[in-house]
């Protein structure tokens, strides 16, 4: 098959003599690794034949025949563990041929077209790329990972698609955009690329194998080689992806510029579903079943507010490539919980704690649960740290209002109703002594000024009566600054919610559903400052006081997630308001929009 023998496409030369390059490295080594043992034979072979008698020749060739033994040994075990560790493989939604007929008649034709071999699998990654993998390794077969014709030994690569570009992207810009890709079969299946490529993944995987105990040392050289042909492996994968570009051109070129457009629109549109959209269900133990029916709305709103992106959407009347699929409802879920396992490191299986949730619920199973979650959460913090002595008086009218409001901070901050301990009102530095720091303020960490600040204020009881926003309004009124009130609240937050994520890490039920995945693989965000958290926290407690008394109710964007709407339009202006609040102590601006808005801040604020 010329897909195979063929070396005229542009790049592939070159790929083949940086695939040699990669494997002189191997002989290299191979040689190292004999030379003590060629040495030894020599040297016994000499003193056989008289050549070397008397001392110390007697003495030498037992050193050396010995170093030559340990040598052999260790270059075995190295050996061995670089052809017998199983390479990375990565996790994917896979797509039998009975699940998708059209798409691999699609990816079938390509590859006729293009006279390269047809992927032997196809698998979904809820991610905006797509590319061929390799899971042909006799590894992925004793583990159970791959099976089937795509795990047979010669066997072409899989086709790995990003999920969203089925959703988004109609037939036939998919065919365009996956042209190069299902071109690089070809080259792939070069006896020399194959060989260099399964060298330098057995390194990869050797160095994985090297942080198990008692097989560390394997490690070094395994890094010490990758170095040795880094150089020459980039550039035989550029020239691998060279020649699949040439080969691709006369398959759709034009329409490949068109749909290169939407790659980036898809990319953009992706990131912020999951960022502003997944990941607070996410945090709240819940996961959205379709996040790739979601990227459509989410890309056709980007496509209304970015004026580059205009027209865009006047191709939704063209059959989407998710029509390839026979049951695109159950792809969706699929790859929806496996991007909440790769993002977030959610478990690999829906459960009580983890389950899905529709778009249509979303507002109430996710935005407000979230937002009443928060405004407990600061207000079981208000309690600890006690509050400025002196504050204004609410309706409650009296210091014996205490009562009220220590059990009304008492809800715990997941909302789920537990009495919270009653002697908590150990300063915000008592929150980080279990050994991380605590970060607060814009540098994302807590000084001395925090802590004193949490130290100095007294354990006196504030006049309010019940979780109400006033209390938090009259709190951090003028508590901007080092070692205010609002510092020590900021760390304050920021140790709770640190707590609380190691608490649900390391419950055993948890543990176990989460395994290897308790990290996310890909975090989405950096962690939020202590300012920013604050900040997060009025927020939600300004939303349940207009949820409460204002008639207003949660609701979602697509591109930004969580927002208020207000007579079914969305409240966009409250941010600046509470960023005056948090950080330059004025709850003026915030105090008029809740009068505008007919907010009661003095009506207690239901939590759960």
């Amino acid at each position: 098959m010329s897909g195979i023998g063929s070396i005229m496409e542009a790049g592939v030369p070159s790929a083949r003599s940086r695939a040699l390059a990669v494997v002189r490295v191997r002989s290299r080594a191979l040689a190292v690794a004999l030379l003590p043992a060629a040495l030894a034979v020599v040297l016994v072979a000499a003193r056989a034949t008289g050549r070397l008698a008397g001392e110390p020749w007697a003495a030498v060739t037992l050193v050396v025949c010995a170093v030559a033994a340990l040598v052999l040994l260790l270059g075995g075990i190295f050996a061995a563990v670089v052809l017998r560790a199983s390479p990375a493989v990565t996790p994917t939604v896979p797509l039998s041929e009975a699940a998708a007929p059209d798409l691999y008649r699609l990816v079938r034709d390509l590859a006729d077209r293009m006279d390269v071999p047809a992927p032997s699998a196809i698998a979904l990654t809820p991610d905006c790329d797509s590319w061929l993998e390799d899971r042909t390794h006799a590894a992925h077969r004793r583990g159970g990972i791959a099976g089937g014709p795509q795990s047979a030994p010669g066997a072409a690569p899989v086709l790995v698609i990003g999920s969203p570009f089925l959703w988004w992207m109609r037939v036939a810009e998919l065919r365009a955009v996956l042209a190069p890709v299902v071109a690089g079969t070809g080259p792939s299946a070069h006896p020399d690329i194959a060989d260099a490529r399964g060298f330098v993944r057995g390194l990869d995987a050797a160095v994985d194998v090297g942080s198990r105990r008692g097989l560390g040392w394997i490690a070094a050289p395994a890094r010490l080689l990758l170095r040795l042909c880094r150089t020459d492996a980039a550039e035989m994968e550029r020239g691998v992806a060279a020649a699949a570009s040439d080969r691709a051109q006369g398959v759709d070129y034009g329409l490949r510029i068109v749909a290169q457009e939407q790659v980036g629109l898809a990319y953009a549109g992706w990131d912020r579903l999951l960022t502003r959209v997944a990941l607070p269900a996410w945090r709240m133990g819940r996961w959205p079943a379709h996040l790739d029916a979601g990227v459509v709305s989410a890309l056709t709103e980007l496509s209304r507010r970015d004026r580059l992106a205009e027209g865009f959407t006047s191709r939704l009347g063209e059959r989407p490539a998710c029509d390839l699929l026979e049951q695109p409802g159950v792809i969706d879920e699929a790859t929806s919980l496996l991007a909440a396992r790769l993002f977030h490191g959610g478990p690999a299986e829906a459960g009580p704690d983890w389950s899905p949730v529709e778009w249509t619920a979303y507002p109430e199973e996710v935005v407000d649960r979230k937002w009443r979650a928060e405004a407990a959460r600061l207000h079981a913090a208000l309690d600890a740290l006690a509050g400025p002595a002196g504050l204004p008086a609410g309706p409650a009218g009296t210091a014996g209002a205490a009562g009220p409001t220590a059990s009304a901070g008492s809800v715990s901050p997941a909302g789920a109703g537990s009495p919270a301990p009653a002697a908590s009102v150990a300063p915000a530095a008592a929150a980080g002594a279990s050994g991380s720091p605590v970060p607060s303020g814009p540098s994302g960490t807590a000084g001395s000024a925090t802590i004193e600040a949490a130290d100095a204020a007294p354990p006196a009881v504030d006049g309010f009566a019940g979780p109400t926003l006033e209390r938090v309004l009259g709190c951090l009124a003028g508590a901007s600054g080092e070692g205010a009130l609002g510092e020590a609240l900021a760390g304050r937050l920021s140790a709770d919610l640190a707590r609380e994520e190691r608490a649900a890490g390391a419950t055993g039920g948890a543990g176990k559903a989460r395994g290897a995945d308790a990290v996310p693989l890909f975090p989405l965000q950096p962690p939020r400052s202590g300012r920013d958290l604050l900040a997060d926290h009025v927020t939600a407690m300004v939303c349940c006081a207009a949820v409460d008394s204002a008639g207003a109710a949660p609701g979602m964007d697509w591109l930004d997630g969580p927002v208020l709407l207000v007579g079914g339009d969305r409240r966009a202006d409250l941010a600046p308001r509470v960023l005056c609040l948090v950080e330059d102590g004025d709850p003026e601006p915030l105090r008029d929009w809740l009068s505008a808005l007919g907010v009661r801040t003095e009506k207690p604020v239901r939590l759960v």
